[in-house]
């Protein structure tokens, strides 16, 4: 018995080590045969990471995948993606590894792909990037068996996929995301039957026309193959989209020149209940507890053959009599709901289909609206034709259906409106084939949003439909403190709406109160989310092509109150353009011309800004611009021009950033006092100087120059007076109030003490009364904490000297004796009585000592020094 387990229990281990180590015996040779035979059948390139096979993970079957397939075409659509998947695998009987293609059918158990992305293309000459197989030279054009090598599949599956269908030639645009689909049957008998359940979203455009986008589609169907005749039928089935049900009935055969399809479809019930499952299920809600009455219908066949020249023709029909509905947590219902439409083709020919709109009308309390529109020719140049006719009070939008909004809208809309054009016509602009009439009434609409900063009330509103314009009759509205009155026109309103094409329009608005917060979002708070996400700028939209004429009495931006507002603002190409705007401001005149841009990822502005008479300190107050350009302004009353120019970049709340300015300016002071107290490098400036007194500084008809760049202020050299003292200035400072400027003065003579006065009037020349001294003021620091080093202790002493020397070379000329009493020892240090006539005196030694004239020079100017600077200890002041 012992013997018998071991035996027993020897042979499974063996077993089991063959399953392990069999596939991975035979894997390379696996690997290389998949490669070698997807090559000799395909015309492409084929790459994958690994193919695998397991007896074990399907035991007692066998296991088979490819891992991350990717296809790639060649030419004409060389190195473009046709497939993708993440993983194909396959079961199969061990015993079906073994067959060749002279024995049965290899018997399939199961297909799965995972996560696969396939597209389908048709370029404009007709190339299909799917026909990929590789024609069989050797086989005769008549032979159609394939040699006893197929597949028996009794099931298989499609996972969280995706399909692509592009046709260039069609204008046809087909995407099918979130695609999982699985079948299970028999493919290689005769007739079989496949059971199938699909589900996916899908997308179909055709001709820039979006007739579904991204519908939730939902199909079980039980089909019937016929292999031998290509033909497929459906049985039992039904389908849904987004939440309507439809049966289908009929069948798709495939042809060499395309497929015969005759399949018809309606919605199985008849209420109207199923028009609301249309609606995607995100918006109309739980329908289930929905009150209705009346019909709805959908009921359609599709027949003929599908080829590269034709359609199958199409009768579609769509009806609904005097039909309701009404939510049950709503207080109102839609009432003689009444929908005729049909799509139609009568002909195959894709031109002839067309969509019929023949009725589609409702009632919410006593306000009917009625509409209807025709539209040819889908896939050529589209032809419209529509009617609206009819009054909506539109605070009874969320009174019977179940959208969310932010807040309460309100308003009466009235509109009769006839609208007829071709595509072509919008698209060259031809207005003579746009035929347009009617009148649209909008009045005692409320709106309010988290985009507005304050609701908007707009009383009245008056549009009328013209052939080549729409007119702007009558616009009032009021937002916070704002009030907007407009008229004029707008052409291209259609292009707009159903092209690329832009909006353009010529406006005259005028306002009272134009408050420019009254149209800015509110900051969002300060939360981490905001914190991690930078806050995109404001653009200016590309579509729009537009000129307003704008008046307003008083314009406010911040603190700013512009009065009697006047100009032109042009709005084309992503700028917004400002011509010749006029207004008071400041106690004096502006006028703004430029542009502010927003093509590139950072917004831009270049502006020309000219100020006549504005009153000093009130721009300083508030304009930062002119804190940071002339922060000086801020000791100063009175009145200026300028004229400046400026450009740099915007941020996100459309401010400039201001170390990216740069410009210039010319400005002009017409009158002006000066506050020292106001500014603390006049008040140091003032200390130092004892001969300036800053508050009678006249700075009237002052003209200066200067420059900016990278948040740098340099300003050109300029000069003014102070009595019979010339100024002269220049230098630079930063928009962080640092600085470092220059100041030179050039002081007579007089100003500088009584002894330097005596020497002057020693010398005893009309000449001397001219003489001034340079004295230079190094200002550096900041405008808060300024340094102020001036070389006035070192002028005077050179002053000093000089006129030493030239009193002492005047005297010698004269003798020496008289250079002695003149100078009274300055240059021997000695002080003598000279005997006269009637007195003799003796000559008495004052110094026993002698002392250098050097010294008694250095004395004296110390003398001169004291005299100035008696209420200075030091000349530099920090």
């Amino acid at each position: 018995m012992k013997k018998a387990l071991k035996i027993t229990g020897i042979t499974l281990l063996t077993i089991l080590i063959l399953l392990i180590g069999i596939p991975f015996v035979f894997q390379s040779q696996i690997k290389d045969a998949v490669k070698s035979f997807i090559n000799d059948n395909l015309n492409a390139k084929v790459e994958f990471s690994d193919v695998s096979l397991s007896f074990l993970r399907s035991f007692p079957k066998a296991h088979v995948s490819v891992s991350n397939l990717n296809i790639t075409n060649f030419e004409p659509f060389k190195d473009e993606t046709f497939v993708t998947a993440k993983n194909i695998s396959f079961t199969m009987s061990i015993k079906e590894l073994f067959k060749n293609t002279d024995e049965d059918p290899i018997v399939i158990n199961s297909i799965s792909v995972d996560e696969a992305l396939l597209t389908l293309k048709t370029d404009s000459f007709g190339n299909t990037n799917y026909d990929i197989a590789k024609k069989d030279k050797t086989t005769p054009a008549t032979e159609t068996k394939s040699g006893g090598f197929s597949f028996d599949i009794k099931d298989y599956s499609i996972n969280n996929s995706a399909l692509t269908y592009l046709d260039e030639q069609s204008k046809m645009a087909v995407y099918i995301t979130e695609l999982n689909h699985k079948g299970n049957g028999i493919f290689s008998a005769e007739k079989s039957e496949l059971d199938t359940k699909s589900e996916a979203n899908v997308s179909f455009t055709m001709d820039s026309t979006n007739y579904l986008n991204n519908n939730h589609v939902k199909l079980d169907a039980l089909i019937g193959l016929d292999l031998d005749n290509s033909t497929y039928t459906f049985k039992e089935n039904t389908g849904y989209i987004n939440q309507l049900p439809l049966e289908f009935h009929g069948y798709v055969k495939l042809l060499e020149d395309g497929q015969d399809i005759d399949i018809s479809f309606e919605n199985p019930g008849s209420s109207f209940k199923d028009f609301l499952a249309v609606i995607p299920e995100t918006y109309s809600k739980n329908i289930e507890t929905v009150e209705t009455t009346g019909n709805f219908k959908i009921k359609g066949v599709i027949k003929g053959l599908v080829s590269e020249k034709t359609i199958p023709t199409l009768d579609i029909n769509i009806a609904s009599n005097n039909a309701s509905f009404k939510y049950p947590d709503l207080p109102k219902r839609v009432a003689n709901i009444t929908i005729n439409t049909s799509i139609k083709n009568t002909t195959g020919n894709a031109d002839d289909t067309y969509v019929d709109i023949n009725t589609l009308d409702f009632k919410i309390d006593q306000d009917v609206f009625k509409s209807s529109a025709t539209i040819k020719n889908l896939t050529g140049n589209m032809l419209v034709n529509a009617n609206i006719d009819g009054v909506l009070n539109l605070a009874n939008i969320s009174k019977v259906y179940p959208i969310e909004l932010n807040s309460n809208l309100s308003g009466i809309l009235k509109a009769n409106v006839n609208t007829a054009f071709d595509m072509d016509a919008i698209e060259t602009n031809a207005y003579n084939r746009i035929k347009n009439k009617g009148v649209i009434d909008l009045s005692n609409f409320n709106f309010a949003s988290e985009d507005f900063a304050n609701p908007i009330q707009i009383s009245n509103a008056k549009i009328t439909f013209n052939p080549e314009n729409i007119t702007l009759n009558q616009f009032n509205a009021k937002t916070g403190k704002s009030d907007l009155n407009a008229t004029g026109t707008i052409k291209g309103l259609l292009g707009f709406l159903l092209s690329d094409k832009p909006l353009q329009g010529n406006f005259n608005l005028n306002s009272n109160v134009f408050a420019v917060n009254d149209f800015m979002t509110n900051e969002p708070s300060d939360t981490e989310e905001n914190k991690n996400t930078s806050k995109a700028s404001l653009k200016i939209p590309a579509f729009l092509d537009c000129t307003i004429n704008a008046q307003a009495n008083t314009v406010e931006y911040d603190n700013l109150k512009l009065k009697n507002v006047k100009g032109t603002l042009i709005i084309k190409d992503e700028q917004a353009i400002l011509q010749n705007l006029t207004s008071n401001l400041f106690d004096g005149d502006l006028t703004v011309t430029g542009l502010v841009s927003t093509k590139a990822e950072t917004p831009t502005f270049n502006m020309d800004l000219g100020m006549t008479s504005f009153d000093i300190a009130q721009s300083f107050q508030g304009l930062e611009l002119l804190q940071n350009i002339a922060p000086i302004a801020k000791a100063i009353q009175g009145k200026f021009n300028t004229t400046l120019n400026l450009k740099g970049a915007l941020g996100s709340d459309f401010t400039p950033n201001l170390n990216s300015l740069s410009g210039g300016a010319f400005a002009e002071v017409l009158s002006s006092t000066i506050n020292p107290l106001n500014a603390e490098v006049l008040n140091k400036l003032g200390s130092s100087l004892n001969f300036i007194d800053f508050k009678k500084i006249n700075l009237n008809d002052l003209k200066t120059q200067f420059e900016f760049s990278d948040g740098k202020v340099n300003v050109k050299p300029f000069k003014f007076k102070y009595q019979d003292i010339d100024i002269n200035v220049s230098g630079s400072h930063n928009f962080d109030k640092t600085m470092s400027y220059n100041a030179v003065f050039n002081v007579p003579a007089k100003y500088l003490g009584s002894e330097v006065n005596r020497l002057i009037g020693k010398i005893d020349d009309a000449s001397t009364n001219n003489i001034s001294i340079p004295i230079t003021a190094n200002i550096t620091g900041s405008y808060i904490n300024p340094s102020v080093k001036t070389d006035l202790s070192s002028s005077i002493t050179n002053l000093t000297t000089r006129l030493v020397e030239i009193e002492k070379q005047k005297l010698l000329n004269k003798g020496k004796g008289k250079v002695s009493d003149l100078l009274g020892g300055l240059l021997t240090g000695e002080k003598k009585t000279t005997e006269t006539d009637s007195t003799k005196t003796k000559t008495t030694q004052v110094d026993s000592t002698k002392t250098s004239t050097g010294s008694t020079v250095q004395k004296e100017i110390k003398n001169v020094l004291g005299g100035l600077l008696s209420k200075k200890k030091k000349d530099t002041v920090n």
